[in-house]
């Protein structure tokens, strides 16, 4: 392919998400001398938000901790929609003039660094089947954490005998009749916390959860009232710095003490659930995990409606293990049959590394889940790949802004120092422990195909939003363990940065 059919950059960015459009922002706040581009492959902006279709589709994370740092979000609802956070997402990418640095259908496929140029060469299958060619010094992946076209679906015994429509929620029918329907969700997560009460409110007859065991769940009002009023105090911006750093802290703060003391943690959680139950109802049986608070994340339950639905006698919670499909339902292990019209599998995501895309070295495949992270947001031994991962027990926006910052201030560092690769070299003497410690299926299930975490700063994830803040805004980017260095085959001058990029 000749010059003029490769498209240059100074940067890559990959995913036009959530994380894509605020990593937009920073480039074109703190570094604006640097052109980029925005690969998005599907034809919409969104990710997570502009995929997933099932009824309810909310964020179990308040809006003030999801939301930009720096746009305020300022609707009612701080427990919002799908519809509502894909159209925050839409707004600032207008308003900031983002939209138009986004090449839409553009599925990067492979990515290599050619170290006598410091460049990337990244091809991209396009939507009518072609392929572009996209060359960069920095490439920033924010391309999620699971597989837009596949999820985790057991192989059911049975499951061809059953007539009715049967799907995984990732893939939620546009046509779906629901009004007096028996439905049975299989699962117990955020998706089917989220879908159980929405089809009992959409007129379903009567809608089963069945679960293999229970999940951590807590309720939380969907409107914060505090925050609308401090809003029309102090105003937009001023309110939601303030509601931010407060939701930061408790979050931090019920995290902490579900670790350190996990059994008051537990007897806590447990009777918020019981006040919202009839004083006969199963707890023990429905709503009380085997495992610690955190060790997976809990569900949210805005405004109580999965309790409220179950107390109507609209929504029922079976726990017990499926032996089979039948024509008429599904039939347990202990030997009940659930009579169903709908089956619905709310059973997890696929998790997948970077978008699976090959990257390379000079030509030399690298696969990343053999590399450790670093600063949960690079990788050992790899230059000028970065990519956005948010927290597991916090907002994910919270992590991908300071991500952004971080990449802002490697990218001015090497202008103002004259080098083009920033690579972080890994340490001998630090012990590889798993990415994620975490207890949740999805994870567990992708381990291998994840990359590693050290046992010590800065290749450990501290899943903790105030110190990854000092570090990643504040701490020294001459750190001993990050390597910066010039391209064998290019010999570029220190230079003066704009006020903003300094």
């Amino acid at each position: 392919m000749s010059e003029r059919e490769v498209t240059n950059v100074d940067v890559l960015v990959v995913g036009a998400g959530i994380s894509g459009i605020g990593t937009a922002w920073h480039l074109q706040t703190y570094c604006p001398d640097r052109s980029f581009a925005i690969l998005e492959g599907r034809p919409a902006i969104g990710g997570t938000w502009d995929l997933f279709r099932y009824p309810g589709i909310r964020s179990d994370s308040d809006m003030y901790t999801l939301g930009y740092s720096f746009e305020p979000w300022t609707e009612c609802k701080a427990i919002a929609d799908g519809p509502s956070i894909l159209k925050y997402v839409n707004m600032v990418a207008d308003k900031y003039d983002i939209r138009r640095h986004i090449r839409f259908n553009h599925h990067v496929v492979s990515a290599d660094f050619d170290s006598e140029t410091a460049r990337w060469t990244v091809e991209a299958r396009l939507g009518d089947g072609a392929t572009a060619t996209f060359r960069c010094q920095w490439l920033h992946m924010c391309s999620g954490y699971y597989d837009y076209n596949e999820a985790y679906l057991p192989e059911f015994e049975g499951a061809k005998s059953f007539p009715g429509p049967y799907f995984h929620a990732q893939f939620w029918p546009e046509d779906l009749d629901l009004h007096g329907k028996r439905v049975v969700v299989i699962g117990s997560g955020a998706t089917a916390v989220t879908i159980v009460p929405e089809m009992a409110k959409a007129g379903a007859g009567h809608v089963t959860m069945l679960q293999r065991s229970p999940t951590y769940m807590a309720s939380r009002p969907s409107v914060d009232k505090a925050a609308n009023r401090l809003r029309c105090l102090l105003g937009p911006k001023a309110s939601y710095g303030v509601i931010r750093w407060r939701n930061v802290l408790m979050q931090q703060a019920f995290f902490q003490l579900s670790r350190r003391r996990p059994e008051f943690m537990k007897k806590l959680m447990k009777k918020g659930v019981q006040r919202e139950l009839p004083p006969d109802y199963e707890i023990e049986t429905h709503f009380n995990p085997a495992y610690n608070p955190w060790d997976q994340r809990v569900c949210l339950v805005p405004d109580a409606d999965l309790f409220a639905e179950i107390r109507k006698g609209r929504v029922e919670v079976v726990t017990d293990h499926i032996d089979r499909f039948t024509a008429k339902g599904i039939r347990l292990k202990s030997g009940r049959e659930l009579e169903a019209d709908i089956i619905v599998a709310a059973t997890g995501l696929k998790l997948q590394l970077l978008s699976d895309v090959a990257f390379s070295i000079d030509g030399v495949r690298q696969r990343l889940n053999e590399h450790m992270t670093y600063k949960g947001m690079m990788f050992s031994n790899v230059p000028n790949l970065s990519y956005s991962f948010g927290y597991t027990n916090a907002s994910w926006t919270l992590k991908a802004d300071l991500t952004s910052v971080y990449v802002t201030r490697l990218l001015n560092h090497l202008a103002r120092t004259g080098r083009q690769i920033a690579t972080p070299r890994q340490e001998p003497d630090v012990h590889e422990v798993p990415f994620l410690d975490f207890s949740s299926g999805y994870v567990q299930r992708a381990l291998a195909i994840l990359p590693k975490q050290g046992d010590r700063a800065p290749w450990k994830l501290y899943q903790n939003y105030i110190l990854d803040r000092r570090a990643l805004r504040r701490g020294k980017l001459e750190d001993g363990v990050m390597q910066f260095s010039q391209a064998r085959g290019v010999a570029v001058p220190p230079r003066t940065l704009t006020k903003e990029a300094a």
